[in-house]
């Protein structure tokens, strides 16, 4: 999961990579699906999700359709400026602010998604379930419901 950087200062991280079998007359089509997660870690962040016959492909599908998915992340300093809970499906995101130095307190994908939006200080629960795409569409709805 190394991240990579592109010349207009984003930065995207692949979040999962699936080996997808489809059953044809001809026998199986195989192709590769790819959840991706992109940010310029200054409040904009955004997800894709594609699929193409090759890994290469289906990431850079999944990175334009991040980037014309982006949000804006409405920050207080290095962290946010309330509480904040969302449910999407059956995951259920709990994000709180957290003080300066403590870091990002958040486990697997919500933690990447708060990391490439900026935030530096957040405390988040995630629960119900283990779905990665919808814990991050979760945690970017509750993202959305953030007032400055």
């Amino acid at each position: 999961m190394r991240p990579q950087f592109n010349n207009d200062g984003f930065e995207e991280r692949v979040i999962e990579i699936k080996r997808v079998s489809k059953k044809t007359a001809g026998g199986n089509t195989i192709s590769f699906a790819a959840l991706v997660v992109v940010g310029n870690k200054s409040g904009k962040v955004g997800t894709g999700y594609s699929k193409a016959s090759d890994v290469a492909s289906a990431v850079t599908k999944a990175v334009a359709q991040a980037k014309k998915t982006l949000i804006d992340v409405v920050m207080k300093g290095t962290t946010i400026p309330h509480d904040v809970e969302n449910k999407y499906c059956a995951a259920k995101v709990f994000l709180k602010p957290a003080p300066v130095g403590s870091g990002i307190i958040a486990g697997g994908a919500v933690r990447t998604v708060l990391n490439l939006a900026g935030i530096h200080d957040i405390s988040g629960k995630m629960l119900g379930s283990n779905n990665k795409m919808c814990n991050i569409r979760c945690t970017l709805d509750a993202l959305k419901k953030l007032k400055g």
